[in-house]
């Protein structure tokens, strides 16, 4: 199964940890809240793992929100303007509504896709974050 843990897609969609899958990643649930749509936590609460691996570790994400923004603007103008024969102005419009409504999104994907890149499941520290807990 794609969705089972241990799989970099398991933390992307559930927003956990990439190494443990345990803890939480973001802070906060999805908001149009400015100040918290991006909030992640210092540490895992589980592997203790320190989510800004470096300084300005998370500057990279905006070229993954780029490119998301990009795929986004490009299917949505094509599907308004070749799919419902919207003119020019009507299909920047629709565009640019789209990229508000999901700005959200986009941001806290584009997060936890960059950490992914760099961080991956480690099943033991998974395992040694439940013996703790017992």
């Amino acid at each position: 199964m794609v969705f089972k843990k241990g799989t970099k897609i398991y933390s992307i969609a559930n927003g956990k940890c990439p190494k443990c899958h345990e803890g939480k990643f973001f802070t906060h649930g999805i908001t149009f809240n400015p100040s918290k749509i991006t909030q992640i936590h210092d540490t895992c609460s589980h592997c203790n793992l320190k989510y800004m691996i470096e300084p300005s570790f998370f500057y990279g994400a905006m070229y993954i929100n780029y490119g998301i923004t990009v795929a986004i603007s490009v299917t949505i103008f094509l599907i308004a303007k070749l799919g419902f024969q919207f003119d020019l102005l009507n299909s920047f419009f629709t565009v640019l509504a789209a990229l508000i409504i999901t700005a959200p999104l986009n941001l806290r994907l584009s997060r936890i896709l960059w950490i992914n890149m760099f961080v991956s499941y480690d099943e033991k520290a998974s395992k040694d974050s439940n013996n703790k807990k017992e």
